[in-house]
């Protein structure tokens, strides 16, 4: 079965089921970027295609083999990454999702923080600025030294001067006020980084890949002041900017910002990485759907067949019946009234009406890779008109008694009473 074909045959289920999956693509792909994790999946990626191949093509020796190294590889896994899988399940938050757990609305904390960012930017006097949102960030970052202060514009540049010995390392900002000093934040292993970015850049990236905080990053070579989420550096050129782009990510909704505008950035935003993901589950969709199990509603004409000399169909005239058939999608998908037909032996028949019970012997499918599971209506009454000729077989049939007949290889039963 061609990919068009099945294309021009995708249903609801399927775009639902294509989008959730890469949804979850997505977001296993940003959760695990950057860490030893990341690697080890891709690992298992290639194993598992290796895996598939060998079932495919009848190796026995190596499906057997990566049958066992299989399973001792995914407890390996949960061992050796037991902490990352920790951070991803925490951030599967139905309360999250459904909106009940909510950030406080940033208050006068983020016009002090800016403020500050932007004097030691015109300094250029290096910082790094980590504003936590819904995830735990102290499992990410190491030393540090706690601090419970308002993070007031005269803290945050005394800390991060360079005679302060508090100055290397980040700032911790949690439910707005200064929580720890002095933090060390992982790198990044994102290959392909502007020259231009040092360590500090390196590391908001690297702490914004792994969780879903903000970091303000002061670069002291160039005296710019940027806000890094999910990875993505945006340089901020005047502090009005830097508030309003703090403001819409770390503001629970409701407080101003645009539900047009959060539209738009759920398309937008990383989007290289959300259409390489559709991208990668269209095309292993594409290649496993043919083996998908398949149903199928046909309308078809009903053909009666052997009818007696000197009788005619009066009512229905076009009978129609619905047949339901199910098998693997690459053989089911392709039926159409063309090539299914619908067969009903009136052989012997009399004038008058006539009831017949129909199966799936009388329909006719153009492979035996599918079959019949529901006929709809499943009984149906026909009336007979003329002279009231009879078939040489007619006289066997009476009133009340089911006359099998055989046409071919298929068996018929027919239920008979008598003309009104």
């Amino acid at each position: 079965m061609s990919p068009l074909a099945i294309i021009q045959d995708l249903r609801f289920q399927d775009v639902l089921d294509i989008l959730f999956l890469s949804v979850f693509s997505y977001h296993l792909y940003v959760w695990f970027r950057g860490t030893k994790a990341l690697k080890a999946i891709v690992g298992l990626l290639v194993f598992g295609l290796v895996f598939t191949a060998a079932r495919v093509w009848g190796l026995f020796l190596t499906t057997w083999v990566f049958q066992i190294l299989w399973q001792v590889l995914v407890i390996l896994l949960i061992i050796l990454f037991q902490k990352e899988i920790r951070q991803v399940l925490e951030r599967v938050n139905p309360l999250q999702t459904l909106g009940l757990h909510r950030l406080q609305a940033p208050g006068a904390w983020v016009r002090s923080v800016v403020d500050a960012a932007f004097l030691l930017a015109s300094a250029k006097t290096g910082a790094l600025i980590v504003l936590e949102r819904n995830d735990r960030v102290e499992e990410l970052v190491t030393e540090g030294h706690p601090l419970e202060a308002e993070p007031s514009p005269e803290l945050v540049v005394s800390i991060f001067q360079k005679e302060s010995p508090l100055h290397d390392g980040a700032m911790l900002i949690r439910k707005g006020r200064v929580s720890q000093v002095a933090c060390y934040l992982p790198l990044t292993a994102e290959t392909g980084l502007p020259a231009r970015w040092g360590t500090r850049h390196r590391a908001a990236i690297g702490l914004s890949e792994r969780c879903d905080a903000d970091v303000i990053v002061v670069s002291e070579e160039r005296g710019e002041a940027s806000l890094v989420r999910e990875g993505v550096v945006r340089r901020a050129d005047d502090p009005e900017t830097l508030v309003r782009w703090i403001r819409e990510d770390v503001g629970p909704r409701g407080d101003g910002r645009s539900w047009k505008r959060d539209a738009r950035l759920l398309v937008t935003r990383n989007w290289r990485t959300k259409a390489g993901a559709l991208g990668a589950v269209c095309g292993v969709w594409l290649a496993l759907a043919g083996q998908q199990n398949f149903e199928v509603d046909i309308d078809v004409p009903l053909e009666v067949q052997n009818v007696p000399s000197g009788l005619t169909v009066a009512d229905p005239v076009d009978p129609r019946i619905r047949v339901r058939v199910r098998g693997l999608r690459k053989d089911a998908s392709i039926l159409n009234e063309k090539n299914v037909r619908a067969l009903l032996d009136a052989g012997g028949v009399r004038e008058g009406r006539r009831f017949f019970h129909l199966s799936r012997e009388n329909v006719r499918l153009p492979s035996d890779r599918v079959y019949v599971v529901k006929i709809d209506p499943p009984r149906m009454e026909f009336t007979f008109s003329g002279e009231g000729a009879e078939g040489e077989q007619g006289h066997e049939a009476h009133e009340g008694r089911v006359s099998p007949r055989v046409l071919g290889s298929s068996r018929y039963f027919m239920q008979e009473r008598k003309p009104l």
